[in-house]
């Protein structure tokens, strides 16, 4: 079984968060060449590659995650048992990766709860899905949560809800005198999405591209509240979840034949959720 030096450790997880050895080793206040040689040792202890480069660039390889992250989970351990050894109480903070959409719809009332009865500080790390993913898995994040079709490899999920999506728009636009819509309603339509990429956006073209329906750009718009904005202003028409309720100044219409928004909870497989950690678990997950 291999021994882990936590010296070589804390070392190798200042170079995960800057992944310059110069800067790392500066940081660590020890000559680079050293910082070299405990990676090193440190890889050769745990027999896998840490980092490697692409091009002028390093980045970890999905063992350094992991080895970071359990780095990352052992300072933070550690300066709580200091704190608590020292002035005999107190918690470091227990952080939520979540996008702003989850903050603002979803999460509220169970983070005001969490708030209310805890003593644990809580940070809250604004962040899209697959940054909420990236944040749990190195470590910066305790827990996720984010609207996701798989399971993250290395993740353990949890469903919080399944959420409908409705077409909000202006009262005057045509289509708002319609109950309930279906896709090929939305043919010709000027659509406010969000940028190319973003999972909200693939979602809406797969589904569109399927059922054969054209439709063009009204404008770009990161985040549900400005895409409800400019709706209201009558610039174009949004898909939005229907969490985003009420919809003051704009029509919502539910849209048959597009799939339902799943939200989870997650977080690393064999990482402790002892604590506070395990309290906002049980907190989000209703079970409080």
């Amino acid at each position: 079984m291999a021994m882990v030096n936590l010296d070589a450790l804390h070392s190798f997880t200042v170079f995960a968060e800057r992944l310059n050895f110069t800067h790392a080793a500066q940081d660590l206040h020890i000559a680079q060449p050293s910082l070299h040689v405990k990676i090193r040792k440190l890889a050769e202890a745990l027999d896998v590659s840490l980092y490697r480069r692409q091009g002028r660039q390093l980045e970890l390889t999905e063992d350094g995650k992991r080895v970071a992250a359990f780095g990352r989970e052992i300072q933070q351990r550690s300066q709580s048992f200091l704190k608590d050894l020292a002035v005999g109480g107190g918690e470091t903070p227990v952080v939520l990766a979540a996008g702003e959409g989850a903050y603002l719809y979803l999460l509220g009332p169970a983070l005001r709860r969490f708030v209310r009865k805890d003593t644990a500080p809580l940070r809250l790390l604004t962040l899209d899905g697959s940054g909420a993913i990236e944040a749990v898995r190195s470590g910066k994040a305790h827990l996720g949560v984010a609207s996701l079709e798989a399971s993250p490899d290395g993740m353990e999920t949890h469903l919080l809800a399944r959420v409908e999506q409705v077409l909000v728009m202006a009262p005057s636009h045509p289509l708002a005198v319609r109950k309930i819509l279906r896709l090929a309603d939305l043919d010709g339509e000027a659509l406010i999405v969000p940028p190319p990429g973003r999972p909200h956006r693939v979602l809406l073209s797969r589904v569109l591209q399927s059922a054969g329906v054209s439709w063009k750009v009204a404008v770009e718009a990161s985040g549900w509240e400005l895409m409800m904005e400019f709706a209201r202003m009558g610039i174009g028409v949004a898909v939005v979840n229907a969490f985003c309720g009420p919809f003051r100044g704009l029509e919502a219409r539910p849209i048959r034949g597009l799939p339902l928004i799943h939200y989870h909870l997650f977080h690393s497989r064999g990482i402790g959720l002892d604590g506070a950690r395990g309290r906002l678990k049980t907190t989000l997950m209703g079970r409080d």
